[in-house]
């Protein structure tokens, strides 16, 4: 099983790949897509494409995690952010594989314990179970912290839920 974490942004994006072999949870990849504010929102939207393309082909993932939009201030982000989740609907479809999402407080819960914690306290966790997430700086830092809370939750679920496939 592979699970591909995703805190979409057409900034930055943060994502996470965990990996169960043997019974064992691995953390394979995670890091961040940079994307030039200064771009086309086409050419970002295919830059995201062709990434989580890779990302998907490259680590066979099987499952990807995402967390339910926040309705903020700016209807237009929200409305952009919309776009991106669609591309990975997208990726879903073409590559078979599980989509699953999560609002904001069960991601905040099954991480913390807590359905209200703050991003800082959800970032603690993280940061805790991989320290190597932590040298991420910045805005970046909490993209990769999100998306990586946003895979275990996909991780659980998909464990929860088993997906037998017909070879």
């Amino acid at each position: 099983m592979v699970v591909l974490g995703v805190d979409p942004g057409f900034h930055v994006t943060g994502y996470a790949v965990l990996k169960k072999d043997s019974g064992v949870a691995y953390l394979i990849d995670y890091g961040c897509l940079k994307m030039r504010s200064t771009d086309h929102l086409s050419v970002r939207a295919g830059q995201f494409y062709e990434f989580f393309k890779n990302k998907i082909d490259l680590h066979h993932v099987d499952q990807v995690a995402l967390e339910t939009p926040f309705l903020g201030k700016n209807i237009q982000t929200f409305l952009k952010l919309g776009y991106l989740r669609g591309i990975l609907y997208l990726l879903a479809d073409q590559n078979k594989l599980n989509i699953f999402e999560f609002a904001p407080k069960e991601v905040k819960s099954s991480v913390t314990g807590f359905g209200g914690a703050s991003k800082e306290q959800v970032a603690g966790m993280i940061f805790r179970l991989f320290p190597k997430v932590a040298e991420f700086g910045g805005v970046e830092k909490n993209d990769v912290s999100d998306a990586m809370a946003v895979c275990l939750c996909g991780f659980w679920k998909a464990q929860q839920n088993p997906v037998f496939r017909n070879s």
